[in-house]
């Protein structure tokens, strides 16, 4: 637990899901990052393990029943100008069932599958560690 007037990273979460080689990404209007395109992702609650918080996020965001998951990478975002810092663990998955949606629209207005090499811009930090990781999983 946080000690009380000390800022601390936080602790997120990711899931960058692969569909015929298209990456699922929703466009933010929240801080961090607002604006950006995003992979679903959130926090990671106390005593959730990180992996369960992906899927969990991922379905409250995308209205998908997600199935495995696999550890991708971590990627930490500080952004000086919002007094943002997280580290977040970052999964991938291929294994999930039904039609991604706008769930969350005060959020995550806007979604869209877009192939590795026609990806929108600007990414979030968070989904560009991703595409990275997942670019180098490849090679």
């Amino acid at each position: 637990m946080p000690i009380p007037g000390i800022d601390v990273p936080g602790l997120g979460c990711g899931l960058a899901l692969l569909r015929d080689g298209k990456l699922l990404l929703y466009r933010r209007l929240r801080a961090p990052e607002a604006g950006s395109w995003s992979i679903v992702g959130g926090k990671v609650d106390h005593m959730e393990q990180a992996k369960d918080a992906a899927r969990r996020e991922a379905e409250e965001e995308s209205g998908l029943a997600i199935g495995a998951v696999d550890f991708l990478c971590v990627s930490e975002q500080i952004i000086v100008e919002e007094r943002q810092h997280w580290l977040s663990l970052i999964y991938v998955s291929e294994d999930f069932s039904g039609e991604a949606r706008v769930v969350e629209p005060e959020k995550l207005p806007e979604l869209g599958w877009f192939p590795l090499d026609a990806l929108p811009a600007p990414l979030s930090r968070f989904a560009a560690d991703a595409v990275d990781a997942i670019r180098r999983r490849r090679a």
